[in-house]
């Protein structure tokens, strides 16, 4: 597959214990974007944030099981972005989705 040196990253915010169907919704969210042939998919946990409801959440040793911070990164074309924003839409619950236009300096693989 092959990217366009103008791309666009979409980002997703979601806490770490929100589910869809039972699953992690970070992991629904990233079988979606394979589905989808999407060109790629990152997990960034987070150590520390808040969100619109100004809770903080925080990885301190004695509150491993808090609901921490998770990011989900997709860079594609804007065209293929926009088929995964319908399941987006419905599952999605609480958070924040952003897309801005990124340059793609390389896309390979072997």
């Amino acid at each position: 597959m092959n990217l366009p040196e103008e791309g666009m990253l979409l980002r997703i915010f979601i806490g770490e214990s929100d589910s869809y169907k039972g699953k992690a919704l970070y992991e629904q969210i990233v079988i979606k974007a394979r589905e989808l042939n999407l060109a790629g998919a990152t997990v960034i946990r987070g150590i520390m944030g808040f969100g619109a409801d100004s809770r903080m959440h925080s990885a301190k040793i004695l509150r491993l099981s808090e609901d921490l911070p998770v990011v989900i990164e997709l860079v594609d074309t804007e065209e293929n972005l926009n088929k995964i924003l319908p399941f987006l839409d419905e599952t999605v619950q609480e958070g924040l989705i952003t897309l801005e236009k990124v340059r793609v300096i390389k896309y390979r693989h072997k």
